[in-house]
């Protein structure tokens, strides 16, 4: 009985970290403007585009992807897609080459072996850039496993030029197909709206920026002017590095939100989603100190959800004088956790049985984390067939 006011305020604390959390999330959610479809006022004048799509192993999205792109609906057509396969083993190159064939905006480029301190997504990007047409203004990197709306790239540009920004970052909407897509990649999101501070990330004014290379829209001039892809030569997060180092040089940097023209699905199970993870969270979450600290917080919250209105219950059937106040504090805040993982499923579009799972998603990630913090200080990381240190 005694230990009852301990409990007690276990149970409020909960609660107040579960509102505190919720809140955040959805402030971080406003601060991200969506991407429309542009009016054709803004697309009279549309400068010249240089898509590039670095592609390794990517035969079964690089067809998708690359014909999303051909279809654009881009005043006079006045853009170009290069394609860089590096060095794939799977026939991609051999798909992008039947394309290119009937479309003269296409162009196929076969990377060289991959030179000492690069990674493979950076040196073909590089690459790509340097067969971009100079007469470009803009650049735009995208992955391969990306599928454009038709009037994606229209809306891009004019969104960009409109607001003067000089890299354009957007966020597309994600595909989730299997049981482990649906369970880690709706987590791993939560976990960035709790800790990113994105309001600094943001702001023209404040360090930090905050960016995917998903879809990242650059002018050709600024690009350059920073060293391109080979001043980042050597990072895994490349997209946040070019992001920082652009506007550390004083450039606009912002991500919108692309899901309504733009749609990807990253991994397709647990046997690529695994070491994706891994391959990311520590540099993502800013160190292996804070990733382990992050991973093992969402872990013990995600355990307090279920534990904690559990054993306030069986102390409550006790008959603890107000320990039953403390299980109505405690299952509150749980209930509002559920609710929210709940209605992030059915935002994802998944079944909304996934949001009930949440605690199993933030256990699973914490091992991920260890394993990422491994990797950093082991043999280094794997990725598509390569070990980068």
């Amino acid at each position: 009985m005694t230990g009852f006011p301990a409990l007690a305020g276990l149970s409020a604390l909960w609660l107040l970290i579960v509102v505190w959390l919720i809140g955040r999330a959805f402030r971080q959610s406003r601060i991200i403007a969506r991407l429309h479809p542009a009016p054709a006022a803004e697309r009279q004048d549309s400068p010249g585009v240089a898509i590039v799509v670095p592609a390794r192993d990517e035969r079964a999205n690089i067809r998708r992807c690359v014909e999303s792109l051909l279809s654009q609906d881009y005043r006079n057509g006045r853009f170009q897609v290069v394609v860089v396969d590096d060095q794939s083993r799977d026939g991609t190159s051999d798909i992008v080459a039947s394309i290119a064939q009937d479309d003269h905006r296409l162009s196929l480029h076969c990377a060289p072996r991959l030179p000492a301190h690069w990674t493979g997504k950076c040196h073909a990007c590089a690459l790509g850039a340097s067969r971009a047409d100079k007469e470009c203004r803009w650049l735009c990197f995208m992955d391969a496993d990306v599928q454009a709306a038709a009037s994606l790239l229209a809306a891009a540009v004019a969104t960009a030029e409109r607001d003067n920004l000089d890299l354009l970052s957007l966020a597309p909407r994600h595909e989730l197909g299997s049981f482990a897509e649906r369970l880690m990649i709706p987590c791993g999101h939560y976990v960035l709206a709790f800790c990113q501070d994105l309001s600094r990330a943001q702001s023209p004014e404040r360090d930090g920026a905050v960016a995917t290379g998903q879809f990242m829209l650059i002018r050709q001039a600024a690009y350059r002017a920073i060293g391109g892809h080979g001043a980042v030569r050597s990072a895994i997060c490349e997209d946040l590095k070019l992001a920082l180092l652009a506007k550390r040089r004083g450039y606009r940097v912002r991500l919108m939100d692309g899901g309504g023209l733009l749609s990807t699905r990253m991994y397709d199970g647990w046997r690529s989603l695994w070491p994706g993870f891994a391959k990311n969270i520590t540099e993502m979450l800013g160190g292996p100190a804070a990733t382990i600290a992050v991973a093992s917080a969402g872990a013990l919250l995600a355990a307090a959800a279920v534990l904690l209105p559990a054993i306030d219950f069986i102390v409550c059937r006790q008959g603890a004088a107000g320990a039953c106040l403390a299980a109505a504090l405690a299952l509150t805040g749980s209930a509002a956790a559920f609710a929210f993982h709940i209605a992030g499923a059915i935002h994802f579009r998944t079944p909304f049985w996934y949001g009930l799972l949440f605690p199993f998603g933030y256990a699973i990630g914490w091992l991920m984390a260890l394993d990422s913090v491994r990797r950093r200080f082991g043999g280094g990381i794997a990725w598509k067939g390569r070990q980068y240190q």
